[in-house]
Order: structure tokens, then sequence, then C-alpha cells
């Protein structure tokens, strides 16, 4: 989690500050001191109730190296100047000195110790490694009058809805334990989580880059702009989401029993229940975090993902005993809806939603043919890995080939894209 909400803030505030360097540096200063005092608070209070543990107590102090290099992520300084060459490689270098190290030398479970050491030193260097570029950006600057605790309020604003997204995430499976009997309904529920969380992760990709851009762009009132990113968002978006929630329902029967094994019919069941909650999640990602969050209004953006936890805590209650993990995934889907309407409510003054929600329209329905020929694929190959390689190169050939009749912006986007990159290699 980021420590307190001052990556997310301090991405943004960077992004306002724009090529004000005496503004830049000094609250880049400020949120590293703060963050240092923050940091240090937990860390004593991680010290006198964890790391005394005669149990765990070794495990726990390896892991204050992870709590010490969270003081020195200043990955948001170059965030929120949109330079994430720098973060990318940084991350890619660590992961891969890490992963190499962990199966050179993590052989077997009492191996735990090594694994928690690799990993919270390769963070610690990652981390010190971004140090070394900030010359670059301080040299002849001198920064006066700082004020630690002037970000506190905003700071926290951003901080709540990250604690409820930490509970949102648990909340589900921590009453599914509670609530039943049969704890192999927590299990079923998730690793259907898990597979929908990973596919999230390609549909909700476009928000960290648009957070610094919209935030400069809200800095300098540029409001016909934000309109035009608004749009390519929600567009790139109904992209991505589209086809991926219509794909992952055609091929669970097949996936489930391949990937889980035998046991785990249910998690298809569940899967298919969740899966608009690609589509939902990706649609708060524009409007929460590409928005509210760079426009300064995360009281509003609090609001709506507080409300959200609490509606998804009442209809668990309501849903998880009648419909056990089946109505978890209602739950969640219905508690998302709610979050996104509220979100919409906020910026339907400033943003044209209908407008918004009209360049999906030819997506819906290119995915809705490409599951038409998925289903077609289902009646002829039953077999498990057979049919899901057939589904997913027809059924993405089809959605591919719709789109290029249709002249779709992104896809020639993303095609141009890739071109650029095979030139560039063969150069």
């Amino acid at each position: 989690m980021d420590s307190f909400g001052i990556a997310l803030y301090g991405k943004r505030e960077i992004a306002y500050a724009g090529e004000d360097k005496k503004r830049r540096n000094k609250v880049f200063w400020e949120l590293v001191i703060f963050r240092a005092i923050t940091l240090s608070i937990a860390i004593i209070i991680y010290l006198i109730f964890f790391v005394r543990s005669e149990i765990y107590g070794i495990y726990y102090k390896i892991w204050l190296i992870e709590l010490i290099a969270t003081a020195f992520d200043i990955s948001w300084f170059f965030q929120g100047m949109e330079e994430f060459k720098r973060t990318v490689t940084r991350n890619i270098a660590v992961r891969l000195v890490s992963v190499t190290l962990i199966f050179v030398l993590v052989k077997n479970p009492n191996d735990l110790q090594k694994y928690l050491m690799i990993y919270a030193v390769a963070d610690l260097i990652g981390n010190l490694s971004l140090w070394l570029y900030l010359p670059k950006y301080f040299k002849g600057i001198k920064v006066k009058n700082i004020r630690i605790f002037k970000h506190f309020s905003a700071i926290v604003l951003l901080f709540i809805p990250q604690i409820a997204d930490q509970v949102y995430n648990m909340l589900d499976k921590t009453m599914i334990g509670n609530m039943l009997a049969d704890k192999t309904e927590v299990g079923y529920y998730e690793q259907a989580q898990k597979v929908i969380r990973i596919l999230l992760t390609i549909v909700s990709s476009l928000g960290i880059v648009m957070i610094p851009r919209m935030a400069s762009t809200f800095a300098s009132k540029d409001y016909k702009k934000i309109n035009y990113y608004m749009k390519r968002s929600f567009s790139f978006v109904f992209f991505l989401a589209f086809p991926i929630t219509f794909g992952i329902i055609s091929v669970a029967d097949e996936f489930v029993p391949i990937f889980f094994g035998q046991g785990y019919e249910k998690v298809s069941i569940l899967i298919k229940i969740i899966s608009p909650i690609l589509l939902l999640m990706g649609i708060a990602n524009v409007v929460g975090t590409q928005y509210l969050l760079p426009s300064k209004k995360q009281k509003q953006y609090t609001i709506a993902v507080v409300t959200g936890l609490i509606i998804n805590f009442i209809l668990n209650s309501l849903l998880i005993k009648k419909w056990q993990s089946i109505g978890a995934s209602i739950a969640t889907v219905i508690s998302q809806l709610i979050v996104d309407i509220i979100q919409i409510y906020y910026i339907r003054k400033r943003i044209n939603i209908r407008k918004m929600f009209k360049c999906g329209i030819n997506y819906f329905l290119a995915s809705i043919i490409m599951f038409i020929v998925c289903y077609m694929v289902k009646i002829f190959i039953n077999t498990g890995l057979s049919s899901i390689i057939v589904q997913v190169v027809l059924g993405g050939l089809t959605y591919i080939a719709i789109l290029l009749i249709l002249k779709d912006e992104n896809l020639y986007m993303v095609v141009n894209k890739f071109k650029e990159k095979l030139n560039l290699g063969g150069n």
C-alpha cells in the first residue's frame, strides 16, 4: 500500500507544479520529510508490537527493511513528471535480479528468511537507485519555507479510500469465512477474484500514466483538452474491457478445470458473475483516478469509495447466507456499480457523460459478435485446451476484423505503436 497516501498525492502535486522548479522541489522535500515522519512513527509501532514476537520475530526483523525501503521510494516524483521510463526500468531490473536470486538461493521451505531478505533488500536498493537521478533536477535551486503539514488534510483524504480499498478486498472473504460453515466457499471466491484482478491490471493500466497528465492539464485550466483526454480514456477502457469481459466469460468453463484442477468448477460460475467488474472498475479508474483525484476532488472520491464499502458490507450480510460465494460475487458487482454512479454524478456538469459512453457502442457490438463466434467454437470443440486456443484466436481475429472495418482509432494506435517498436528493433 502507498505510505499514507503520499505517493498518489505527490504524483499529482508534482504534475501541478509543472515547469516551476522551485515549487516542484519544495513540494518534493515537504513530502519526503512528511513521509519520513509518518514512517518513523509506523516503525516505532512496528518495533513495539511485532518484532518482539517469539515465533516470527526473525521474519518481522527482516521485513523492517521493507518499511525502511518505503521511506526512500520517490518513484512518485518521476511519475509526476511523466518520466515513467526510469521507474519502469528500475522495477524490471529489481524484479529480474530478485527472481534470479530466489531461484538460485531458495531451495526449500526452510529458506523463507532468504526469500524475505532478497525481496526486502531488492526493494531498498531499487528505491535508493532513483535518488541518483535527483541532482539533475535540484542543481542550483534553493528550497525555502518548508511547510510539512500543510499537505496533511489532503493526504488523509487520499489515505482513507486506500484503506477502504484494502478492507474492500478482504471484506468479502472474511464475511464468507465467518458466515458459512463450508470454508471451501472462501477458496472458490478467492481464486475467481485472482483471475479477475490479473485481468484488471490490463484494463486499468492507463490510469498510472494519465494521473500526472490530467493534473498538469487541470493546472493549466485547459478544459477542452481535459474533455479530449477523458474521451480517449473512456474509449480505451471500452476497447480493452468489453472483449476481455466477454472473452473470460466464454472460456471460463474450459479454463478453470485446466488451471485449478478438478473440484473447482464453481470458480467458473463466480468468474462469469464477477467479470463485469472489469468494465465497472475501468470506468471508475477513468472517472475517479483520472479526473476526481487530479482535479483535487479527493473528498468526492473518498465518499464514493467509502459508500461502496458500506453497500458491499450490507449486501454481503443479506446475500452470503442465501447464495454463499455467489452472493458475495453479486454484492461485489453491485457495490462497484454504486461507486461508478456516485463518481459519474460528481463529474456530470463538467463532462458530457452520454458522449463518453457513446464511444463504447462499437466495442460492445464487436465483443458480442466475438462472443457468438466463441460460443460456436464451443459447440464443435469441447476439449479444454484446444477449445480455449481456438476461441482466443478466432474470437480475437473477429474482434480485430470488425474494428478494422469500422476504422477504429484505438486499434490503429496499437498497431502503429507495434510497428514503431518493430522498426526500432530492426534498426
